[in-house]
């Protein structure tokens, strides 16, 4: 196991991804197209989880089931650690590009 030397960034997290898929020598096989497909899946699992659930269930969920929130939890895991690196693999800054697109969003949606 990598040792984690910044839990609290999505720097740290894409540099401990991006060593995690070196060390096993995975890089040829995860290329954009393919993290975007795998990212995809993922979402639909996390979807499974929440799929039949009412909108309020869907809200309470995390607190009323454990072992729903353990694997919605995972799921979110997942979609994020595809997310990181299918970024890292396009060389594309998430939190500069996330604010740039709220910037364009609050522009087209003005506070009421």
């Amino acid at each position: 196991m990598s040792p984690v030397t910044d839990t609290s960034s999505l720097d740290g997290l894409r540099d401990r991804l991006l060593r995690f898929v070196a060390d096993r020598q995975w890089e040829p096989y995860l290329t954009p197209k393919n993290l975007a497909m795998a990212l995809a899946g993922e979402v639909g699992e996390l979807l499974a989880e929440l799929q039949w659930l009412t909108p309020e269930e869907s809200v309470a969920v995390v607190t009323a089931d454990p072992a729903a929130a353990a694997r919605i939890r995972s799921e979110l895991a997942d979609v994020t650690n595809y997310l990181v690196h299918l970024a890292a693999s396009l060389d594309v800054d998430l939190v500069a590009n996330a604010h740039h697109k709220l910037d364009e969003v609050e522009v087209r949606y003005p506070p009421v």
